[in-house]
């Protein structure tokens, strides 16, 4: 029997997506593998949570040149001149597959300020300066303010930021899907560790269907 205390209320979910940006995607000189595999998935799970007028926010990485306000593990490389997510460059764009149309490029200065880019109805854009969406940014004031209290990830790249995504969700009372056939590099252990955490695991299809419902 579901536990009522981790069930998602699809009626007051949010899609979260995370890092899905050219510079991520598996063919990229710095991407990690399986994120374009997973594309098409994505773009689906984006489409039906439109449909059903659902918010939904794209969590972006911006990298400034020499790496000052990144994570430890990366300063060094970035620091060498590594271009990695450039604000403002063609790799620091989301797949134009996951974005409603007609949406505008991402604007790196506001977005570095802190401040959510809106691209359609409650649908935005935000930047995080580390691993976890909530971190430093105005996430939870976003979702608290459109009644949202389950939360469906999906992205790239899932031992990184999904991942600390979703315990930083779990700590302030979010019901939690992970969409795990449109997340990369998820593994075995990686489902344990979710699921001991009340996360559900549903592939899209499943989600789809119970926004449609």
């Amino acid at each position: 029997m579901q536990d009522p205390h981790l069930t998602p209320n699809w009626a007051t979910s949010a899609l979260i997506t995370i890092d899905v940006q050219h510079d991520f995607l598996s063919e990229a000189p710095y991407g990690v593998p399986g994120t374009t595999e997973v594309l098409p998935a994505l773009s689906e799970l984006a489409g039906a949570f439109r449909a059903a007028g659902r918010p939904i926010v794209h969590i972006v990485r911006l990298y400034e040149p020499g790496g000052r306000d990144a994570d430890l593990v990366r300063r060094t490389l970035l620091a060498g001149g590594a271009a990695i997510v450039a604000p403002g460059s063609e790799g620091s764009a989301v797949p134009a597959g996951l974005l409603p149309p007609g949406a505008p490029a991402l604007d790196p200065e506001l977005l570095l300020s802190g401040e959510p880019q809106t691209l359609g109805e409650r649908e935005v854009v935000l930047f995080k300066p580390r691993w976890g969406a909530f971190y430093r940014t105005r996430l939870d004031e976003l979702l608290r303010g459109w009644g949202v209290d389950t939360l469906v990830v999906a992205g790239c790249n899932f031992p990184n930021c999904p991942r600390a995504t979703l315990v930083e969700a779990s700590e302030r009372d979010y019901r939690l899907v992970l969409a795990d056939d449109a997340v990369s590099r998820l593994h075995d252990v990686g489902r344990t560790e979710m699921t001991g955490i009340g996360v559900n695991l549903l592939p899209v299809q499943a989600i789809t269907g119970a926004l449609k419902s």
